[in-house]
């Protein structure tokens, strides 16, 4: 079950950088979780690149566990890696009826698995923006397999009406370097475009209040109606 206290107090793992979206937002967070992709084109994707069947899967950052069912109905092991000690509590409770699936203590700059141990690794929204996630990456490359995969999935900040907020709320964000050092590092995009779907207007207005500051968060819901935002989401991803 999701918590809905916020300001939750955890143990963190040392190194960690702070996601005060879900880590004091955990039952908000939620209803973002279920607003993504709803056609689940960035599945497709994906799968398109590598299907996870039978393979070892590995989900950095994986916070309340939210994609590691959708893993596992189709992975031979999955392992949940969480900074976090009570979203890491609350993934194992979503997963305890699951065969195969492990949730760790953990960070993306020290994983907690030994070399060559993961088929693919997975990380959406979780420490991976561009110049400065550079001891995650190297860990990635040390824990995949030889012609295992990994998938990083980031906001396509240059388009969409997401990605105006989103540049509204960090000016300093540049989409252009940031798909130069995934370029440059061997990464390839492909780019998905998706978009929000909120039950009611209610949720959307929550998510927007945990993702942006509250005098912007109040600009955007007075300027945006409804409940579907279009959201431009880039898929990289490399082979080992």
């Amino acid at each position: 079950m999701i918590s809905r206290r916020d300001h939750v107090t955890a143990r963190i793992e040392p190194g960690a950088r702070p996601s005060p979206n879900i880590w004091n937002h955990q039952a908000t967070y939620e209803l973002e979780n279920r607003a993504v992709d709803p056609a689940g084109l960035l599945e497709q994707a994906m799968v398109a690149v590598r299907d996870w069947a039978g393979a070892t899967v590995l989900d950095i950052g994986c916070g309340t566990g939210f994609h590691l069912p959708r893993f596992a109905a189709r992975a031979a092991h999955v392992v949940g890696v969480e900074p976090h000690a009570g979203l890491a509590r609350t993934a194992r409770v979503r997963c305890a009826g699951l065969s195969g699936v492990t949730v760790r203590a953990g960070t993306a700059q020290r994983l907690p698995l030994p070399d060559s141990s993961i088929d693919l690794a997975h990380a959406r929204w979780a420490y991976f923006f561009g110049p400065g996630c550079e001891p995650g990456l190297a860990e990635i490359d040390r824990v995949l397999r030889a012609g295992g995969t990994a998938f990083v999935i980031d906001h396509d900040a240059s388009t969409s009406t997401f990605g105006r907020w989103f540049r509204r709320s960090l000016p300093s964000y540049d989409p252009a370097a940031v798909e130069r050092f995934w370029s440059t590092r061997g990464w390839t995009r492909t780019p998905v475009p998706s978009r929000w779907q909120f039950g009611s207007r209610a949720d959307l207005e929550a998510v927007l209040r945990i993702e942006f500051a509250p005098a912007l968060a109040e600009q955007i819901l007075a300027e945006h109606d409804g409940t579907t935002v279009d959201y431009a989401i880039n898929l990289w991803w490399r082979r080992a």
